[in-house]
């Protein structure tokens, strides 16, 4: 009898220990679904990144949680906070005792279990591990008590270390290719790399290098792989209108206003030069291609950086002195989405951390930036793109070609200091000559050009008083064609006697130095030179000096290229002026 007692109190004990443990694990609830085909691509989703992924159908509603657990509750709490701050998982997870938790619907083909039949949902997927999840090492890092031993033996530091999932054993390989130890594949496999790799870490801080990690180390290693996000705030975002959820710096971002295709994340200090783009439209791949051609035009997006496009993606980095800008988007199913990242220049540990996390937290939602939102404000500009600047040389003037080549003649007060030139915005140009006692300089396209027109040097000696016009960017391409400004011919000579300009009645703009001055035949009869005040003195308005066509002969002749004299005789009608002025005109500009 004694021995019946002993045996029923033990099963009694037994199912009660049993019991409680089960009280005791909870869920970590990281998003739900209204139908069970989106619950499963999520969750498919979840579990490519993501180890312990399951899902079921939340009591009589037709609505689908994704989970991850079980685990106990302190561990959860553990999870929750690494995954969070990692930016892989939405930061209104919660934990859940799963007691609404109906039929399971993920894994795919594994045991599907309803609290209304019985039975413990808990102890079935239990069953299905070899063991019950443990708390990992680096989750116990997060955590505000060092629970690590103070000293493990190699035998016991390879023990805790089979404990790793793949997902730990390969965030540990990243950790070590942050720190500048390991060089290999990413793969959860421990080979003679990764000790390698393990012992260089162990010697650089100065423990015994036995190529196996301390559970301390392993917290040591993490703890300063994720202390470059310390301050950062990186959660994910959920943008319902873009249709876009990331992971983003949060603490230093936040959303400012829709612009279309943009969303835009200004920085919160106003100091950072840190900002996000979420990009959202509809289109083919013609539309993918003319955002790719925009996006180099914009100011966030310095020249220099590697581009790459193909098919249905791109991706665009700018590396400027003060930022660096990256920039990548797709077109599925007649949507185009993506990111940009702006990120001080200084800062590149960071900032390399910052947009690996948001790659690999990018997913699409449904919706879509509409073309247009709202009314258009005062605040419109030519030289804004979706409320972004576009980029703008430093200095813009005139230039006009002198050969069939493509080669440009231009004042050489444009090309001061210039670390590049271009022709018409986008013609790469390098200086082939300059002259600065005559303020003449020559340039070379990068590519080859076949200009519609080229100037024809007007041979006679001008006639006072007769009537020009000089052909030049005015607004310093504002206005993105040439225009004419008329004048006469003042005087053959400069104010103190120069017989290498003549000195027009004209009032032109600072952007049309550089450009051709056109007899009424179309022929060039100078090029006109930058106002300049000396000695103090200050012009009236209608004084300009152009340098004269023996200047520019010379000039031309010296490089090899031979002054073509013009054979026009009769005059242009204003039309016709306009259209040789505006084909042989060149905005030359100079950017740094």
């Amino acid at each position: 009898m004694n021995v019946f007692r002993r045996i029923l109190l033990a099963i009694l004990f037994a199912g009660l220990c049993t019991s409680a443990q089960a009280q005791q694990e909870v869920w970590l609830q990281i998003e739900a679904q209204p139908t069970l085909s989106e619950a499963q691509d999520r969750a498919s989703t979840y579990a490519r990144r993501l180890e312990n992924v399951a899902g079921f159908q939340l009591g009589s509603t037709s609505w689908y949680a994704i989970v991850l657990g079980p685990y106990g509750p302190q561990q959860a709490e553990d999870v929750r906070a690494r995954l969070r701050r990692q930016g892989l998982i939405p930061s209104d997870s919660f934990t859940t005792d799963g007691q609404g938790f109906r039929d399971q619907f993920w894994p795919i083909g594994g045991s599907r279990v309803s609290r209304d039949t019985g039975g413990s949902q808990t102890q079935q997927l239990q069953s299905q591990q070899s063991q019950p999840q443990q708390s990992r090492p680096q989750e116990a890092a997060q955590r505000q008590e060092d629970t690590a031993p103070d000293f493990e033996t190699v035998a016991e530091a390879r023990q805790s270390e089979r404990a790793l999932t793949n997902d730990e054993q390969r965030e540990l390989q990243e950790a070590m290719r942050w720190s500048g130890v390991y060089d290999g594949p990413i793969d959860a496999l421990f080979g003679q790399g990764t000790r390698s790799a393990m012992a260089e870490w162990q010697r650089r801080r100065g423990y015994e290098a036995t190529g196996v990690l301390t559970t301390r180390q392993r917290e040591e290693l993490l703890s300063d792989y994720y202390a470059v996000f310390d301050g950062l705030g990186m959660e994910l975002v959920r943008d319902e209108e873009a249709g876009i959820a990331i992971a983003m710096p949060t603490a230093l971002v936040s959303f400012d206003r829709y612009v279309p295709p943009f969303a835009h994340y200004e920085p919160q200090d106003g100091e950072e030069p840190v900002k996000v783009l979420l990009i959202s439209q509809r289109g083919d791949r013609d539309t993918l291609r003319g955002l790719f051609d925009i996006m180099q035009t914009l100011e966030i997006v310095p020249p220099e950086g590697p581009r790459q496009q193909s098919g249905d993606s791109f991706s665009l980095t700018g590396r400027g002195q003060d930022i660096v800008s990256h920039t990548e988007a797709s077109l599925q199913n007649g949507q185009i989405k993506g990111f940009t990242l702006i990120w001080p220049a200084d800062d590149e540990d960071r900032r390399a951390r910052v947009l690996d996390r948001m790659r690999e937290s990018f997913r699409r939602m449904p919706g879509v930036l509409p073309d247009e939102m709202g009314e258009p404000g005062a605040d419109q500009r030519i030289d804004l793109v979706s409320g972004l600047q576009i980029r703008r040389p430093d200095l813009s003037r005139s230039g006009f070609y002198v050969d069939g080549d493509g080669a440009v003649l231009t004042t050489s007060d444009v090309l001061r200091q210039c670390r590049r030139i271009t022709l018409n915005d986008d013609i790469e140009a390098e200086i082939a000559a300059t002259d600065d006692t005559s303020g003449l300089a020559l340039l070379r396209p990068r590519q080859t050009l076949a200009p519609l027109a080229y100037a024809r040097l007007h041979t006679d000696i001008p006639r006072l008083q007769s009537r020009v016009a000089v052909s030049g960017y005015s607004y310093e391409g504002v206005l993105g064609a040439p225009t004419l400004t008329y004048g006469t011919v003042a005087d053959l000579r400069g104010l103190s006697g120069e017989d290498s300009v003549n000195r027009l009645d004209i009032a032109p703009q600072p952007g049309d130095a550089g450009g051709p001055v056109l007899s009424e035949s179309g022929s060039v009869m100078g090029m006109l030179l930058p106002r300049a005040s000396e000695d103090g003195k200050v012009l009236p308005d209608r004084v300009s000096f152009a340098a004269d066509v023996e200047t520019i002969a010379g000039f031309l002749s010296d490089q090899g290229l031979p002054a073509r004299a013009s054979d026009r005789g009769e005059g242009l009608n204003p039309d016709q002026l306009t259209r040789l002025a505006a084909d042989m005109t060149v905005l030359v500009s100079c950017w740094n």
